[in-house]
């Protein structure tokens, strides 16, 4: 399903981002995907997946 049609960025591709990055806030999932830059219809979605995926996440520790 796509969450941004303005960009065509789709529920899968979010998720995959969160789970790879594992952003801490909206602003920093909108400088990994394009997302909320035009007409912010997106944004409520995108937190809300974001929020899903981040609940699910593995915790990872830096080594270096």
């Amino acid at each position: 399903m796509y969450v941004c049609l303005c960009n065509a960025i789709s529920d899968k591709t979010l998720r995959e981002v969160v789970r790879r990055y594992q952003p801490k806030s909206i602003q920093q999932l909108r400088q990994l995907v394009p997302i909320g830059k035009q007409c912010g219809k997106c944004v409520r979605a995108a937190r809300d997946i974001m929020h899903e995926e981040l609940q699910h996440a593995p915790l990872y520790k830096e080594i270096a």
